[in-house]
């Protein structure tokens, strides 16, 4: 069936982010708890749904609570001053809305993705954005790629995902829909061999779904 609507991951897809969530994360363990988290078992956290700070032992809540908005601060004084943009993205966006609805599904906060996206444009191309408040489970369960096929209206075989990570991987298939994986060097070592496609670059989107 002919797609018509386009649900984006957004962290890795459509911004550069995710290596400044990881580094803010590192950041926060060594500096609160001398943990230093190697990047593989990071990951396998993340890949899991897990936070990082499963690997801190006897630590209370209230630590990890302060370590926890720390990194925060971090990861936002990160967004603030690392460029995070993706090359050509307003002209990719601009292409893909000729032909498809589109929507942005992540697990950011709302108040991370708003400082992403400030003055940036991407929403402008989106009908909706779903953000990790918004939906009952984060990726990898398939709440929140079920929740944007509820807002468009739409059917599994209308729809399509763009993920760069095996965590929305998981999600999109356990949403049962098709999911396009996007090459990303920061997620380039995890498993994507149940992606219905795969690319080099989001500008070649388009064509694939000719």
């Amino acid at each position: 069936m002919e797609k018509k609507y386009i649900l984006f991951d957004n962290d890795g897809v459509l911004v550069e982010t995710e290596v400044w969530y990881y580094e803010a994360s590192k950041r926060a363990l060594k500096e609160f708890f001398n943990v230093d988290v190697e990047f593989e078992q990071y990951m396998d956290m993340m890949t899991a749904g897990k936070g990082v700070w499963v690997c801190v032992e006897n630590a209370t809540q209230d630590e990890i609570t302060i370590a926890r908005n720390q990194r925060d601060v971090y990861y936002q004084e990160y967004l603030r001053t690392e460029d995070v943009s993706i090359k050509n993205i307003h002209t990719i966006l601009g292409e893909l809305q000729k032909r498809f609805k589109m929507g942005i599904v992540t697990t950011s906060r709302r108040v991370d993705f708003e400082i992403i996206h400030k003055d940036r444009g991407i929403v402008d191309f989106m009908e909706f954005v779903l953000c990790v408040e918004d939906y009952p489970k984060s990726k990898p369960h398939p709440d929140p790629y079920l929740k944007g096929l509820e807002l468009f209206n739409a059917t599994k075989e209308e729809t399509i995902i763009v993920e760069d990570s095996e965590r929305g991987l998981i999600s999109a298939n356990r949403a049962e829909i098709e999911c396009v994986i996007v090459h990303n060097e920061f997620t380039v070592s995890q498993n994507f061999s149940t992606a219905t496609y795969k690319i080099d670059s989001l500008s070649e989107l388009n064509t694939l779904l000719k």
